[in-house]
């Protein structure tokens, strides 16, 4: 209905003005169905336009009985129906007669649902954008859950929604509330439904397990039906727009010391929606808490565990990072045990590593101790080959070690040292030091060395000044190999060639 004065405001333009419908509706912000139903316009139809309408007239009961099955079925389609069908008017009297004989939609009315003290709470999953971990971008979540009957609010930002965090959410809640709700309402979310066939429902196994080790039910949503969930999704919504909208924060950890302070300062500080006592969110979690079941004596498992092996290297991949281990474990049988702060690894029973956790991607986080004696077995597989070389090449080099050991030499030393006299002497110069060595009972690297000088100066040769290396292993313990020089002597050589300018 219309009042009487804008009823004939929109007749005076009309009729004595002369606007067009549409200049009314824009002119007076109205619809242009509001303004066709103060003008009557069927009252003064023309002849043209009551037989171009005629020409509907056969399709009539088909568009009825369409409207029926799909009320919400657009005119531009219901045209190219009974055009398919013979119609070869316009579309513009069919729009007016859809809009005469479209059903009327009905809106549901809802029961106002009631809950008992420590009877129900509700879960949901919310997205609040995404958040930069080092050089790392990771979608940033919140975990809600609501006690039906006061409305005090749990929330948990998170950095994922896997199962393990959703199980850890709901622990934290529980020990938030002091007790437990006896059911938890949930919709159809992942982590919670692996499948539904209508009211048939298929949990998580290990949602069952917590819901077992803590003694609430876990139900779900009915199809098409969130407003049994509202109290939850109001929250959400709340919470992004009242805590989260234009709020700075540097990590997860500020993130979430914030909410909590926000939900005892704020939210937990209003009037329990539609309490004829007026009581605080507060107030009416403090009584309800006396409802709730009680906390088990030890809280529930929610870390993350599977079974992995490592490859050729010492190190195992979890959530896009590589984390050392002992060389000795490379592909063994190994268990992975992660948290949301805390990454083990586990030999049997037997913990190999811990880290904390990293929540960015892409890096490779070691133990140093791990690879000290990596190298270090490497480095003893090294010795051993030099001295299978030595053997080989020098004769000597056998008995003279023995000597070595027996005098309380270091073997590893003595070794790598006649390897790098070897290089820079030859086999037959080695060979020959050594014996006299051995002669004259000199049983260490520097009387080789010295020797092998003496017969240096004694041939005159050029004295060879030997590189100097830091101790970094990484640097020392590089093989370069040796590459031809002739390509840079053939350059020497034409540039010599070259004409001087």
């Amino acid at each position: 209905m219309i009042a009487p004065e804008l009823r004939s405001r929109i007749r005076r333009l009309f009729f004595a003005e002369h606007w067009k419908i549409g200049t009314i509706a824009a002119e007076l912000r109205l619809h242009r169905d509001t303004v066709e139903h103060a003008i009557e316009p069927q009252r003064f139809a023309n002849v043209a336009y009551r037989a171009s309408a005629s020409m509907l007239d056969p399709y009539k009961a088909f568009i009825r009985a369409t409207l029926e099955t799909h009320p919400r079925l657009r005119a531009t389609r219901v045209l190219e129906m009974i055009a398919q069908r013979g119609y070869e008017g316009s579309v513009w009297p069919l729009r007016r007669y859809v809009r005469r004989v479209r059903p009327i939609s009905r809106h549901e009315a809802f029961f106002r649902l009631t809950t008992l003290p420590g009877e129900q709470a509700q879960v949901d999953w919310g997205s609040f954008g995404s958040i930069t971990i080092g050089e790392t971008r990771r979608p940033l979540s919140c975990f809600v859950m609501v006690l039906s009957y006061s409305r005090a609010i749990f929330a948990r930002f998170v950095l994922d929604q896997t199962l393990e965090s959703f199980l850890r959410c709901h622990v934290a809640a529980f020990h938030t509330y002091g007790g437990v709700p006896r059911a938890l309402l949930y919709d159809n979310l992942k982590t919670a439904v692996l499948e539904r066939v209508g009211d048939v429902i298929r949990f998580h196994p290990r949602l069952l397990d917590l819901a077992g080790h803590y003694h609430f039910s876990p139900q779900p949503v009915a199809p098409a039906r969130g407003n049994q969930k509202g109290r939850v999704e109001r929250a959400i919504r709340y919470l992004r727009e009242s805590f989260f909208a234009a709020r700075a924060f540097r990590s997860v950890e500020e993130l979430n010391r914030k909410l909590d302070d926000w939900i005892g300062s704020v939210a937990h500080a209003r009037i329990v929606p539609g309490d004829l006592h007026k009581r605080t969110i507060h107030d009416a979690l403090e009584q309800e808490r006396g409802r709730l079941l009680a906390l088990p004596e030890h809280p529930f498992l929610c870390d993350y565990v599977r079974a992995t092996a490592s490859g050729k290297s010492p190190y195992i991949r979890f959530d896009g990072n590589d984390y050392s281990i002992p060389h000795t474990l490379v592909r063994k049988p190994l268990t992975l045990v992660a948290s949301d702060a805390l990454l083990r690894i586990l030999d049997g029973d037997t913990e190999v590593a811990r880290y904390p956790r990293s929540w960015e991607k892409g890096r490779q986080i070691e133990t140093p101790q791990h690879l000290t004696a990596l190298a270090d077995e490497k480095r003893r597989a090294r010795e051993h080959r030099g001295r299978n070389r030595l053997f080989a090449v020098c004769t000597s080099a056998e008995p003279f070690l023995h000597e070595v050991a027996r005098h309380g030499g270091h073997l590893g030393g003595t070794t790598t040292r006649l390897l790098h006299l070897l290089e820079e002497h030859g086999e037959s110069e080695l060979q020959a030091a050594l014996s006299d060595a051995h002669r004259r009972g000199a049983f260490t690297a520097q009387s080789v060395a010295h020797i092998l000088d003496q017969r240096r100066r004694a041939r005159g040769a050029p004295l060879q000044v030997p590189p100097v290396l830091p101790n970094d292993p990484r640097v020392r313990d590089i093989v370069v190999a040796p590459r031809s020089l002739a390509v840079y002597d053939k350059l020497a050589k034409s540039h010599d060639g070259e004409d001087e300018p």
